[in-house]
């Protein structure tokens, strides 16, 4: 096991689930007393875990969010899809490769699938760009999401990013028309979108490719319009304060349901869904394919009608009482 990506409030567990290793490795593992003390030791092992992960709080769900090894979208496609399909190119300036886009089959169902991807290694997230699109990106997105809505393909949105890339060459190749393109067009999109946070949803750099029918995600994923750190940074002059701002961002997956942001919470597995991505993705597919079954029951312009509907009723308010 890979102790040293561990999450600095997984200690205990990490000391614990080391200790496990010892003896299950040790010369006298089968022997009755060894077995009695493995035995016991997974028991609390798992009782730990599930106390841990019920009690985060929001920087801590954050740091889940961001864990190295959490699944990135090129897993979850390689878990969950058939016969994928990437296609690239946004037809004007380039292919953007912090998003990946194709056609597959998930339950035999064609569709549309969009993924703002990561890197796992240093050379991999230069060439991805840390999961920032540039608006080549987002316009590959929109031809692609033209093109489903051609042919009747819903589209699913797997959302990984900390935020659109703020670069200059993105700026003055139009990065906020970029994105403001793509919320106008995936508002009247003529075919069912769902789009599922499966770890950070940065601010517009999100939103670019959610505007959705449905907007889903994982239990400990989370999605905000400024990372804490620079929340931090504008309101407290130090990032340091960046526990304090993810707690008042209100950024995690219940807060947002609360809120009205997200439509439902996927669960993941104890521990996080860097422990266990065949489950993950499991809890993806059967939540997916649910929504998109409903959707495809629903008429088209009542469809358009509640997908407009549900934008432009959030953002609600409460006065302070004088």
């Amino acid at each position: 096991m890979a102790y040293e990506a561990e999450l600095e409030f997984e200690r205990p567990l990490r000391d614990l689930e080391k200790k496990l290793d010892d003896l299950r490795g040790g010369r006298n593992a089968a022997e009755p007393k060894a077995k009695a003390e493995i035995a016991r030791l997974t028991g609390e092992a798992a009782r730990l875990m599930t106390d841990l992960y019920a009690n985060l709080t929001p920087w801590q769900r954050v740091q889940v969010a961001r864990h190295p090894r959490r699944p990135y979208a090129l897993d979850y496609i390689g878990l969950l899809m058939k016969d994928f399909v990437e296609l690239h190119g946004d037809r004007g300036f380039a292919d953007d490769p912090a998003i990946v886009c194709g056609f597959a089959r998930l339950d035999e169902r064609p569709i549309l699938i969009l993924g703002q991807q990561k890197g796992r290694d240093t050379k991999e997230n230069l060439m991805r760009n840390f999961g920032m699109m540039n608006p080549e990106g987002y316009r590959k997105a929109l031809r692609l999401m033209k093109l489903a809505e051609r042919f009747h393909r819903p589209v699913l949105s797997l959302i990984d990013t900390p935020g659109a890339y703020p670069g200059i060459g993105a700026e003055e190749r139009g990065q906020s028309e970029a994105i403001a393109r793509n919320l106008l067009e995936m508002s009247v999109l003529r075919t069912p979108t769902v789009a599922v946070i499966i770890g950070e949803g940065g601010s517009g750099g999100a939103l670019g490719i959610g505007v959705a029918d449905r907007v889903m995600i994982l239990e400990h994923s989370v999605y905000s319009v400024i990372s804490p750190e620079g929340c931090a940074a504008i309101l407290w002059k130090s990032a340091k304060h960046a526990p304090e701002a993810a707690k008042a961002l209100k950024i995690t997956a219940r807060d947002l349901l609360d809120l009205g942001i997200v439509d439902e919470i996927i669960p993941e597995p104890p521990g996080g869904a860097h422990r266990d991505a065949a489950a993950t993705a499991e809890a993806i597919r059967v939540a997916v394919s649910r929504v998109l079954a409903e959707l495809a029951a629903v008429p088209l312009p009542q469809l358009l009608d509640q997908r407009y509907q549900k934008f432009r009723s959030m953002g609600r308010f409460a006065e302070a009482a004088t």
